[in-house]
């Protein structure tokens, strides 16, 4: 018998189709783009290469490698075994003498092929910046270790939930949680137990070994770290994981007996309710859109997307009430942002969800077959949306309002904390006003100008005398916001149109973050950095070096935000209205998959004889 003959036979496959080739070209071109974009930053911002810039683009691309590759199992590997169980292929592999090894390293084969060659694609750009100068080699092979490492280890963490799930919503989420958990659990515990010791107690890594991140963020640490205990660390859970989906892949993927009265177990409860419930929604819903009730009957996303927003608001309101440090707020800019992608990686997932199961069963045939219009079926999916996650996002976004805001001020705090250049003329007149958490300074120059600062806000840290000032600090956190707003709706379409075309609800959601979210952050990020310093540069150059830092913290962020919500509206509507135009006039012709048939060429008929001249 052939030595793993699944993975010969899926290599095969997988090196003919055509996503395989182009992931690479893809990979290749954005690390060259990015690459390109740094540089001509660099160039514009400081007007030559400075000695740091190959240590920056090498930080900039490893970082944006290490969120991919944590995201390959997501995408890649979360739903090959399940999608196998639902089809009812996997029990035919399991009738002959393969073992549960063979099947796993099959599908680990197939499904890393992409991520692995994507990787090999951006290689020759990091060693770039070994020439560039900031990167010693030990640092760089270091980093591409512990970049090979989160691959393989997000790989077999797709494989290993993949093995206990049928459905790919759900695979998917396991899988996102399972990753967070490992990236971020060990160094947030040994953070609370440094914090716990007190006295200054210096960062010990026990649970942090095993984060793939942590072992990432110790590669190119100039102080000797634990990089190659966290290393082997990480491969041993990842070899467990790989081991234990193929011991239990031949006991686990029968489908398991289910309860007489479906109706009454505790599973069927969690998924679509009561019989109460359910026969309230049937009525209330049913006659208005039938698709508004078809996707509406699974309550568990709502009730996911509710604990979420209110677990995030109360967070943020303990701590705006509790704590006067900065700090938490910093982290918070960044645990938010976590939040926010989970956030996008749910909407998209379900926004293509509906059309990918409806096309896979022929409901959607169905549908059409009935009086409802094609703008009737988008209609129902869009007002399904708006009535199981308007709540809880908009409670979400509010919450994340006022953390973001926090943020800023945070910022703010410490930028305060930086010596601001002596004012050339002098005040004549100092009025201080304290009160109980408010100190006022009222400052009369000898032009006559008043000028009033207000510090030491107790849980609102804010500093106007050299930031922004909570006015501008409130209108660019209100700009994030309703651009975060604006993502989620044009998520929601483009998910939609993606799910009517795409063979898989992963690759659907895939392609959804990275056409809406992904690439245009790219560009989007480009143009801002292009274009704001263009227009503040000439009045800075023009107000001197007094007025410079003052004016770069007032006017910079501002303007950054104001292009940011343009174009990132701009983007948005442009989405929505492109998706809600495609799924209005091709549903249809997309149903019946037309494109997949093809007409039998037309043979001409020969001429009829010309009859005979008559005599």
């Amino acid at each position: 018998m052939t030595f793993l003959p699944i993975a010969a036979r899926e290599l095969r496959v997988a090196s003919r189709k055509r996503s395989t080739f182009w992931v690479r070209v893809v990979a290749a071109i954005v690390a060259v783009v990015i690459g390109a974009a740094f540089m001509v930053l660099a160039v514009f911002s400081f007007g030559a290469f400075g000695s740091g810039l190959g240590k920056g683009l090498f930080a900039t691309l490893t970082w944006m490698s290490l969120a991919a590759v944590l995201s390959a199992g997501l995408f890649f590997t979360s739903d090959c075994l399940s999608e196998e169980k639902r089809e009812g292929t996997i029990g035919f592999l399991f009738l002959t003498d393969l073992k549960g090894f063979d099947v796993v390293l099959g599908k680990m084969a197939a499904t890393s092929l992409r991520g692995f060659y994507a990787f090999i694609a951006i290689f020759p750009i990091l060693a770039v910046t070994l020439l560039m100068g900031g990167v010693t080699g030990g640092q760089f092979w270091k980093a591409v270790l512990a970049l090979l490492n989160a691959l393989f280890l997000s790989l077999t963490v797709g494989l290993f939930v993949s093995a206990f799930s049928r459905d790919s919503q759900k695979a998917l989420g396991a899988t996102l949680a399972v990753m967070v958990l490992l990236s971020a659990a060990g160094p947030l515990v040994d953070l609370g137990l440094a914090d716990w010791r007190g006295n200054g107690s210096p960062f010990q890594a026990m649970l942090s070994l095993s984060s793939p991140v942590y072992v990432f963020a110790i590669a190119s640490a100039w102080t000797p770290a634990p990089f190659w205990t966290g290393l082997a660390v990480n491969q041993i859970v990842a070899w467990g994981l790989l081991g234990l989906t193929s011991v239990l892949l031949p006991r686990a993927w029968q489908e398991k007996a289910r309860s007489s009265n479906v109706g009454r177990s505790l599973a069927y409860r969690w998924r679509f309710g009561g019989v109460k419930r359910r026969t309230a929604l049937r009525r209330k819903l049913l006659a208005v859109n039938p698709v508004l009730w078809l996707t509406s009957r699974e309550r568990w996303q709502m009730v996911a997307l509710w604990a979420v927003s209110v677990v995030t608001a109360a967070i943020v309101t303990v701590s705006f009430f509790i704590t006067e440090h900065f700090a938490i707020w910093m982290v918070w800019s960044y645990v938010g942002g976590l939040v926010t992608l989970v956030l996008y990686v749910v909407v998209a997932s379900q926004a293509s969800r509906f059309f990918i199961y409806a096309k896979r069963s022929g409901l959607l045939e169905l549908l059409l077959a009935t009086p409802l219009s094609a703008a009737q079926i988008v209609h129902g999916q869009w007002r399904a949306l708006l009535r199981m996650f308007a709540l809880p996002i908009l409670f979400y976004l509010a919450a994340q309002l006022l953390a973001t805001v926090m943020a800023y001020g945070a910022m703010e705090e410490l930028a305060a904390s930086i010596p601001t250049p002596p004012v050339p003329a002098p005040p004549t007149t100092v009025t201080n006003v304290t009160s109980s958490n408010t100190t006022i300074t009222s400052t009369t120059t000898s032009t006559g100008a008043v000028v009033v600062t207000t510090t030491g806000v107790t849980g609102f840290p804010f500093v106007s005398g050299n930031g922004p000032g909570l006015l501008v600090t409130v209108m660019i956190s209100l700009g994030a916001v309703v651009i975060m707003g604006t993502n989620l709706v044009a998520l929601w379409w483009f998910g939609m149109w993606m799910g009517l075309t795409s063979k898989s609800a992963n690759i659907a959601t895939l392609k959804t973050l990275l056409f809406v979210q992904i690439i245009p952050w790219f560009a989007i990020s480009f143009a801002v950095g292009m274009l704001a310093p263009m227009l503040i540069l000439p009045s800075l150059i023009k107000g001197g070096g007094g007025a410079a830092p003052s004016m770069i913290m007032t006017w910079f962020p501002l303007i950054s935000s104001a292009f940011t919500t343009a174009l990132a509206l701009a983007k948005d509507i442009g989405f929505i209205l492109w998706s809600r135009g495609r799924l209005h006039a091709q549903l249809r012709d997309r149903a019946a998959d037309i494109s997949s048939y093809v007409l039998p060429p037309v043979i001409p008929r020969p001429a009829a004889p010309a009859p005979a001249a008559s005599a």
